[in-house]
Formats: C-alpha cells, structure tokens, sequence
C-alpha cells in the first residue's frame, strides 16, 4: 500500500512539473523569414523570436558571420552603432520581460559575440 502512494505522489508531482514547464522550454526551430517578417506586436508573436532563439544559437554558428550576411539572415536590427547590432526578441516566456539580442562587431564589422538579455 505505502509503494501504490509513493508511486501516485511522484506521478502527481511529476506532472505537475510537466504542466509548469509546458511552454517555457522553446521548440520553436528558427525560420528567417518568420523572424524578418512576423507582426511582434500581434498577440500570436509576442515571443516567436525568443522563443526560436535556441534554435537559432544552436544551429546557426553567429560568431564569424559578417554584418551583411547578419543581417541577411536576421533582418535590419533595431539599433545599428558602430560596434553592435540589436534586435528585439519580445517577450519572454513569462509574458512580463521583454529580450534583445545584441551581436558584437569588431572593427572589421565581423561577429565575435552575442548576447542575450531580459530586461
């Protein structure tokens, strides 16, 4: 009897996990053409692009790219100074922060990082 109620609360509890987790961890595969021409301000892609940013570091190596080639695939960021590119991400997860993507440039206009932020 105590093994069936152990068995029923780590069941219980595991799904639990499940449903809370549900959503947060990203599946999204990146798309560049969802990321360049998706409306973020509809509802539907309030966190698209957060939520393909797994995605997009880990299938596409960044770092090394040119800024053209950047930009090719992400589209024109939201600010474009002399050593950063930035784009918005929306809204995380949760649905109160918003994300931006910031790729470093060095002086020959080459990625050597990105940088992601909450805030």
């Amino acid at each position: 009897m105590k093994t069936i109620y152990k068995t029923s609360i780590s069941f219980i509890v595991i799904l639990i996990i499940a449903f809370s987790l549900r959503g947060r961890i990203s599946g999204e595969k990146f798309n560049s053409e969802k990321w360049k021409n998706s409306d973020l301000n509809a509802e539907e892609n309030w966190t698209l692009r957060w939520d393909m940013m797994n995605s997009l570091r880990n299938n596409h190596e960044l770092i090394g790219k040119s800024e053209s080639e950047i930009i090719k695939l992400l589209g024109k960021p939201i600010d474009n100074n002399n050593s950063e590119l930035t784009y918005s991400l929306g809204y995380t997860g949760t649905g109160i922060n918003t994300g931006l993507l910031t790729i470093i440039l060095n002086s020959k206009r080459i990625v050597t990082d990105i940088k992601v932020r909450q805030g």
